[in-house]
C-alpha cells in the first residue's frame, strides 16, 4: 500500500486532537496516548548486530509503553491478507446448521465454531460474574478458532472440502505464516530485552497458538444500546505472548490508555498487522512489557429509518501466539530481582482463562 512508504518511524496518534493531514498522522501532544507504525523490514534486512538492536529497541519500547505497535512492512503480503479475509468471509456465510455442526466444545481443544453471544471476554476470572455479563450482554461477534493440525487429541474442525475446498490448506499455510512471523517478532524483543536473539526459540516452537477468524455481523443500534455493557467484544487482555490482529477498515478496535483509564481508537492503518503484548509475556517480563485492556465497539451506525441505525459488519482475524504449553513462565533473568509472580505453567494458565470466558 503507498501509505506505507511515509509511515514508519513515525507515530500514528489516537487521541480525540488527532487529526490527518494529506493522508498522513499528525503527531500529538507528548501526553497523549499513541501507538508507533514501526517498519520492521529494518530488523528483517538488518546487515550489522546495531541494526537489529535498533529496530529491536523500538518495539520493547513501545511495548513498554503503550503494549501495542502497528508493524509494517512485515513480510505478509497484502494478497494473503486479503485471501484470508476473503476465506474468513465464505466461511461465515456458511449455513447457520454447518457452521454448528463444528461448534466449539472445550478449553483445552480451544477449536471449531463459536455462535454469537456465547463468549463474553472479560477481565473478571469468577465464572459465576461472567455468566451472569454473558446472559445480560454478550459480546455480539461469531468465530472460527483453529489450532495446529497435527494435535491428535485435539483435532481442528473442518468444514467439508466439497463446501470450501481451498478453507483448510490456506488456513494451515497462514497459521504457520503467522507462526513464523511470530517467531521473528519474538527474537526482535529478546535483543530488546538485552537476551540472546533465540532465548525464546526453544520455549515457543511447538506452536501451541490460536488462529481466530472473527465475523461482527451488522446490528441494529438499538440493540447494542440496551445495555451499557453490550459490545462486540468487551474490554479484555489476551492471554498469551503476542497477538498479531489484521483488521478491515471498518474500526472498532479500542486500546485503553493505560494512566487515564481512556479508551482511544486504534485506526486502521492499511498494510499493517497490529501486535500487542499477551499477559504471559508481560509476566514473563515481571509486567516490564505492558499486557494492555482493549476491546472491540461498534462503529457509527448509519440511518435505516427515522427512528434506527444500522452499524456495519466487520472482519478482523487474530493470531494468539502462545509459549510452549510445557513452557514455566517466571521472571527473566534480567528484568528486576522481585518476581511479582510464581512461575506458572502455560497449558494451566490459558486453559483456565478459556474455561473462565466460555463456561
Amino acid at each position: 500500500m503507498p501509505i506505507l512508504n511515509a509511515l514508519p518511524g513515525r507515530f500514528f496518534a489516537h487521541s480525540r486532537s488527532a487529526r490527518l493531514s494529506r493522508g498522513l498522522a499528525t503527531i500529538a501532544p507528548s501526553s497523549a496516548f499513541h501507538i508507533p507504525v514501526i517498519d520492521f523490514s529494518k530488523f528483517r534486512t538488518a546487515t550489522t548486530p546495531a541494526e537489529k538492536k535498533a529496530t529491536a529497541d523500538e518495539i520493547v519500547g513501545a511495548f513498554k509503553t503503550a503494549g501495542f505497535v502497528y508493524l509494517a512492512k512485515h513480510g505478509i503480503s497484502d494478497a494473503v491478507v486479503q485471501r484470508a479475509f476473503l476465506e474468513s468471509k465464505q466461511f461465515f456465510g456458511l449455513p447457520q446448521e454447518v457452521k454448528d455442526s463444528m461448534a466449539w466444545a472445550d478449553p483445552r481443544s480451544n477449536r471449531g465454531y463459536v455462535t454469537i453471544g456465547r463468549e463474553r471476554v472479560t477481565q473478571s476470572k469468577d465464572a459465576a460474574a461472567i455468566a451472569a455479563m454473558r446472559q445480560k450482554a454478550p459480546d455480539y461477534k461469531e468465530s472460527m478458532e483453529i489450532g495446529r493440525d497435527w494435535d491428535s487429541v485435539w483435532p481442528n474442525q473442518w468444514p467439508k472440502t466439497e463446501v470450501l475446498p481451498s478453507f483448510k490448506p490456506f488456513m494451515l499455510d497462514f497459521f504457520q505464516t503467522c507462526h513464523e512471523l511470530h517467531m521473528v517478532v519474538m527474537r526482535s524483543i529478546a535483543l530488546g530485552l538485552d537476551l540472546q536473539e533465540d532465548f525464546f526459540d526453544s520455549k515457543i516452537d511447538k506452536q501451541c497458538h490460536n488462529l481466530r477468524l472473527l465475523s461482527y455481523p451488522a446490528i441494529k443500534r438499538a440493540l447494542l444500546d440496551k445495555d451499557a455493557n453490550q459490545a462486540r467484544a468487551g474490554a479484555h487482555s489476551d492471554y498469551g505472548t503476542l497477538t498479531l490482529l489484521f483488521q478491515d477498515q471498518v474500526g472498532g478496535l479500542q486500546v485503553q490508555h493505560p494512566h487515564t483509564g481512556e479508551y482511544i481508537a486504534a485506526t486502521p492503518i492499511p498494510g499493517t498487522i497490529v501486535i500487542n503484548v499477551g499477559d504471559l509475556l508481560s509476566r514473563w517480563s515481571n509486567d516490564l512489557l505492558r499486557s494492555t485492556l482493549h476491546r472491540v465497539v461498534a462503529p457509527p451506525a448509519k440511518a435505516i429509518s427515522e427512528t434506527e441505525a444500522m452499524t456495519p459488519a466487520r472482519q478482523s482475524i487474530a493470531f494468539f501466539s502462545n509459549p510452549n504449553f510445557d513452557a514455566e513462565i517466571e521472571c527473566l533473568p534480567n528484568c528486576g530481582t522481585s518476581p511479582k509472580y510464581p512461575p506458572v505453567n502455560t497449558e494451566k494458565y490459558i486453559v483456565g482463562r478459556l474455561a473462565d470466558t466460555y463456561s
